[in-house]
């Protein structure tokens, strides 16, 4: 079963800049999504930015023209380039992998949608102050 670890995270101050990473213990073969998903204190965990297997990228409305979301496939590795960041960004970061969404990733930074995916990284925090 692949595993997924996530790094990048730290603090920062409003407007600055960040980039995560989630490394996947082996090569995600076939169909699949993946992406960043986070959770703010006492809120429910939400999508961030996802990318299908066919090269696909969305992103939630509160993160567009600021965020990136990108993979090496060569090392196995996606990233979350994150800029112009806001204190409301300020969460615990997590990286996802499902086979059984590909083709509808999109779904899953739609708003309370249930993300009860496949597999998921430890999380990684990042705090944005003024």
């Amino acid at each position: 079963r692949v595993q997924l670890v996530e790094s990048g995270g730290g603090s920062v101050q409003v407007g600055g800049s960040l980039r995560l990473s989630c490394a996947a213990s082996e090569n995600t073969d076939g169909n699949y999504c993946m992406g960043w998903f986070r959770q703010a204190p006492g809120k429910e965990r939400e999508g961030v930015a996802v990318y299908d297997s066919d090269g696909t990228t969305t992103y939630t409305n509160a993160v567009k023209g600021r965020f990136t979301i990108s993979r090496d496939g060569a090392e196995n590795i996606l990233y979350l380039q994150m800029n112009s960041l806001k204190p409301e960004d300020t969460a615990m970061y997590y990286c996802a992998l499902d086979r059984a969404s590909a083709g509808l990733c999109h779904w899953l930074v739609a708003p309370q949608v249930v993300l009860d995916l496949e597999v998921w990284g430890q999380g990684t925090l990042v705090t944005v102050s003024t």
